[in-house]
């Protein structure tokens, strides 16, 4: 399994116990999703589950707000409840009040293993207008992307505070519909310099190049690899000089076809790519 050597975020809003109290979900992913991705029993966020069946736990704050006000669910409904580590109760809610439900587990917790693939995504979407920088980390996040990066070039030097707010909401909202159970992690934006230690580091780095040798064959070629990082470059790409950087330490250089690619088309083409050939990786191993 791939691991990036570099610390947690310094965003204080992104990946602390404070936030999930706050905002009540964070962004999971899981390689079983079970009768939810069929349409089974709605599934919630909660810090806390109960440790076995018959034990119950509190539910507040923006969960008990979607149960009851959104969904409009009552005492006795059955939901699932999960903690962002990979356990998963199923169960009940037992009573409602003005300041939040009493949920009781109906079996013991079960404990989902994460996902094998590991794919890191390192993309230079801090320029892009409009919704064009939601849409690319609402889809890393529904087709199981490890973390996401903002990188910061010559051509995209900065990203707001606000705007890494605003993604963080959208990454919430597409992983209760993708219903991921192991986090997806936003990490905050990182230098060339940076990204070049972390190439090296890698066992395989795929960066997005003109003219490169297409995909597919790099990937056929390449080591019997789980996960790696995805690097994209921003709108009017990555420089020469920074493409020669990351080629030096070792980044594999490859095409996604004949048309020029907006930054959010590539990165979905780019990870969708190595998702599904992860998956036949491990299929065919199994």
């Amino acid at each position: 399994m791939q691991t990036l050597p570099y610390a947690r975020p310094r965003f204080a809003g992104i990946c602390n116990g404070a936030w999930l109290r706050t905002l009540s979900v964070r962004a999971f992913s899981s390689s079983d999703y079970g009768d939810q991705a069929r349409g089974g029993l709605p599934r919630f966020f909660s810090e806390v589950l109960p440790p076995s069946k018959g034990n119950n736990v509190r539910v507040q704050g923006d969960e008990f707000w979607h149960m009851t006000k959104v969904l409009r669910l009552s005492a006795n409904d059955r939901v699932e409840l999960f903690n962002g580590k990979g356990s998963l109760v199923e169960g009940c809610i037992q009573n409602i009040d003005r300041t939040g439900l009493d949920f009781v587990a109906l079996n013991d917790p079960k404990l989902i293993p994460p996902q094998n693939t590991q794919w890191h995504v390192f993309a230079g979407f801090g320029t892009l207008k409009g919704g064009r920088a939601d849409w690319l980390v609402e889809k890393c996040t529904e087709l199981g992307a490890s973390s996401v990066t903002p990188l910061l070039t010559e051509r995209c030097q900065s990203i707001s505070e606000n705007r890494v707010d605003r993604l963080e909401r959208v990454i919430l909202a597409a992983s209760k519909q993708c219903q991921r159970l192991h986090e997806m992690i936003m990490k905050p934006p990182i230098k060339i310099d940076e990204l070049l230690h972390l190439i090296a580091r890698s066992k395989l780095s795929l960066l997005a190049a003109a003219k490169a040798a297409p995909v597919l064959g790099a990937l056929t070629s390449s080591p019997q690899e789980t996960g790696g990082l995805i690097i994209i470059g921003p709108e009017g790409d990555f420089t020469e000089k920074e493409v020669n950087m990351m080629i030096e330490v070792g980044a594999t250089a490859v095409g996604l076809g004949p048309h020029r690619l907006r930054v959010e088309t590539a990165t979905i083409a780019l990870l969708a790519t190595v998702m599904l050939w992860s998956d036949s990786r491990q299929n065919s191993v199994v």
